[in-house]
């Protein structure tokens, strides 16, 4: 599209990185999703395929997906309450995902065409799109060329090409920018043709702009450090987990007697080991009660989909002896491939030992966190009954400071970035998805106390979104 609009190398760039990076704050309103739909990445996959500048089409899924499983009369209810209040939760999740995708995007140095670009993930051309209502020439043309390739591409494979090029005749000029639909009518079917014949891994490579970022030492980690914030933003019970499980591994490792590149390995494993929760819906992450044996099973497949996602490159598939065995167990009773410890490295080890370690010691939704004590005591008994590998479990319980108490997890801050305690705690809250009312009890503060609180704390640190507020404070350890 970009070469036959005759586009400059510049804004070619740019439609790449914006096309590449278009949901990267996805992860930042999943919770708030699937709050209120249940499976939050069935419904987006479901309305990647509507006309999102249509009211009407898009509300008929989302009745859909937030009264199903309920009876008639509690569906009348869920319908009057989404149509009262539908236009400020888009504003609001919207504007979440954008400042989040924002934050994220200027961690990576990425242009500032680019981060222009991506504030407009949610807008429409004809005006009806989120959370700012802008329409026509306002929205950057590199989100416009997005807007229409993305459509295409999930419509076509979906459907067909030819219900493509009949929705961009159907969506020209309220959807999408009339000139650029034009050009796709024109050039569609070759545009799909072309596709049907591309491996779409190696063509991107093959098109990245030159000259091309090879990430190495601490840029690498940087890198993997905002991977490690974009998986952990997908449930208010992860904040800071990837990067907790990083430090404590590499605290393990190092007494040990771990080498240098032995231990930077581990803590680049532990910054993506998750990154297969991204597949699984918060419905499941965030559910309060027990999990059915199929939600269990959903579960079980994330290594595998790390391992998966992590071998595309050479790079990143080195980390993954150590990253997709982090649920392994000593015995063989850990998932995905049940092999004991004999088969998984020493590294690998610790990290399956201090996901562990660092899971207890953190508030859950189906459980409060275990005390430091008690997660020592749990991981000791598993040590005993065969589970964990006791020298693995002796390091990383050593590097959490259970020796001397003054280890790597022993104390959070009291105080950061100018935030009182009081303020730290109720960021610590809201991070964790609770509402004012919620915070207002587990404070003992009246609401209005508590939103006085929030609104301060948000205005602080330069936030006004939770998931703003849980990046900032994964970063800025303030969870952990």
């Amino acid at each position: 599209m970009c070469e036959d609009a005759g586009l400059d190398a510049r804004q070619s760039e740019t439609v790449y990185w914006v096309a590449l990076l278009r949901y990267i704050g996805c992860t930042g309103h999943a919770h708030e999703v699937a709050t209120l739909f249940g499976d939050e990445i069935a419904i987006r996959a479901q309305t990647l395929v509507h006309d999102a500048a249509n009211p009407a089409e898009v509300m008929r899924d989302v009745f859909a997906y937030a009264t199903a499983g309920h009876p008639p009369e509690e569906q009348e209810q869920i319908v009057a309450a989404i149509k009262a209040g539908a236009h400020d939760w888009a504003v609001h999740n919207f504007a979440s995902g954008c400042e989040v995708g924002d934050m994220l995007v200027r961690r990576l140095d990425m242009g500032d065409d680019v981060r222009d670009a991506l504030r407009f993930t949610f807008e429409r051309w004809n005006g009806n799109g989120f959370p700012a209502g802008a329409q026509g020439d306002e929205i950057p043309l590199a989100m416009r060329v997005v807007h229409l390739s993305h459509d295409m591409e999930a419509i076509a494979r979906h459907f067909s090409p030819e219900q493509a090029l009949d929705a961009v005749r159907e969506r020209r000029d309220h959807t999408y920018d009339p000139e650029l639909a034009d050009l796709f009518l024109t050039h569609g079917a070759g545009y799909f043709e072309r596709l049907e014949k591309a491996d779409p891994w190696d063509a991107v490579l093959s098109l990245e702009p030159r000259p091309r970022r090879i990430l190495e030492g601490d840029d690498l980690d940087d890198a993997l450090e905002v991977a490690a914030d974009f998986i952990d933003l997908k449930s208010p019970y992860m904040a800071g987990h990837s990067r907790r499980c990083a430090q404590l591994s590499a605290g393990a490792a190092a007494l040990l007697g771990c080498s240098d590149d032995e231990i930077a390995t581990l803590r680049r494993a532990a910054l993506v080991h998750e990154f297969g929760t991204t597949a699984i819906p918060n419905s499941i992450l965030d559910k309060t009660g027990g999990l059915t044996r199929a939600e269990f099973d959903r579960v079980e497949i994330h290594p595998m989909l790390t391992e998966q996602m992590l071998r595309r490159t050479p790079a990143l598939a080195a980390l993954n002896p150590v990253a997709a065995a982090h649920h392994e167990r000593a015995d063989g009773s850990g998932y995905h491939k049940r092999v004991k410890s004999e088969a998984v490295s020493t590294c690998g080890q610790i990290l399956a030992t201090a996901d562990m370690y660092v899971g207890l010691t953190t508030d859950r939704a189906d459980r409060p966190a275990f005390s430091r004590d008690s997660a020592a005591a749990e991981l000791r008994r598993l040590v005993v009954t065969g589970v964990l590998d006791q020298r693995a479990t002796s390091a990383v319980l050593e590097a959490a400071g259970h020796d001397d108490d003054h280890g790597l997890t022993a104390h959070r801050p009291k105080g950061v970035h100018g935030l009182t305690p009081r303020e730290v705690e109720v960021l610590r809250l809201a991070a964790r998805g609770l509402t004012t009312g919620e915070i207002a009890s587990a404070l003992f503060i009246s609401p209005k106390t508590a939103d006085h609180h929030i609104q301060h704390v948000y205005g602080k640190i330069g936030v006004s979104s939770r998931a703003a507020a849980m990046l900032w404070a994964m970063q800025n350890a303030v969870v952990a």
